[in-house]
């Protein structure tokens, strides 16, 4: 069973080494910063965004610091005021393009097995701990951030070790399935690096279907071999053109059968096993024609 929990994303930084760019609005693989991190914390119940409003991919709160510029502590802080919540929080910053839910639920399953853990923070593959990609239970930030109060006379400006450095954490490495998932972009080398290694051969058909069914608002698995080797039957039994118009009219055939009811994921199979087969009967008869 997953752990409840809500998210605070912050997204208010200066951007100083991008030249004062509105950083979260950056795109790698056509998809904005912040939506790429708000879609790998898609589960949190709610979702408070630190910055400026803007359009996002799905619905979140937005708040500010009370002195906006004031820091990161500061910024948490006002996340955590505005949720008002208590239990866990997840806190990521707003500049992760590799982050996906499996690094998210490797974080809340690390927490919630160690009940005297406050903490759990994602280790990047050089040991370095990333306190902007983590789960705390909020009691806890609540304690240490009036402490810091009593001392310093507010938040302002204070380094976010300040902040956890005073948790019982748990460290999470990264793991095999998203060993990028600590790589943050702090410069247009980070970005020009990032948009590189989304177009890497290995992974570029899985983040453009990901980037697609974003825009288009779908939440449906896809399988992709199934829709390739449909393209493929049409475009080598039939005509390389009939590789594209097929699979849009499976994608077409595929909601009309879930509007009756089906499950979308066992209606595309469905209408892909029909074209698949339709393509290599009309193949065979080129076959025996020949």
């Amino acid at each position: 069973m997953t752990t409840a929990y809500d998210a605070v994303v912050l997204a208010g930084g200066a951007a100083r080494r991008l030249g004062g760019v509105d950083k979260p609005g950056v795109r790698v693989g056509g998809r904005a910063l912040l939506d790429r991190v708000l879609a790998a914390c898609a589960g949190a119940r709610r979702t408070v965004v630190v910055g400026d409003p803007r359009p996002t991919v799905r619905p979140v709160e937005w708040t500010r610091e009370e002195r906006i510029g004031t820091g990161p502590v500061a910024a948490l802080d006002a996340g955590v005021a505005a949720l008002g919540a208590r239990g866990v929080l997840l806190v990521l910053s707003a500049d992760l393009p590799f982050l996906g839910e499996a690094t998210v639920l490797r974080l809340l399953g690390a927490l919630d097995g160690d009940p005297g853990a406050e903490g759990a923070l994602l280790v990047d593959g050089d040991g370095r701990e990333q306190p902007l990609v983590a789960a705390y239970r909020v009691d806890a930030l609540r304690r240490e951030s009036d402490e810091l109060r009593k001392a310093h006379g507010g938040l302002d400006h204070l380094p976010l070790r300040a902040l956890v450095g005073g948790l019982r954490v748990v460290r999470v490495p990264v793991g095999a399935e998203e060993p990028a998932a600590s790589f943050d972009c702090d410069t247009w080398e980070d970005i020009a690096t990032a948009r590189a290694r989304i177009r890497d051969h290995g992974s570029v058909l899985d983040e453009w279907i990901t980037a697609v069914k974003t825009e288009l608002g779908l939440d449906l698995d896809v399988d992709t071999g199934v829709l390739l080797d449909l393209a493929r039957d049409a475009a080598h039994g039939v005509a390389r053109p009939a590789a594209p118009l097929t699979t849009f009219l499976v994608g077409y055939a595929a909601a009309k059968a879930a509007e009756g009811g089906t499950a979308p994921a066992e209606a595309v199979a469905e209408a892909s096993r029909k074209a698949a087969a339709l393509a290599q009967r009309w193949a065979a008869e080129q076959d025996e024609a020949g």
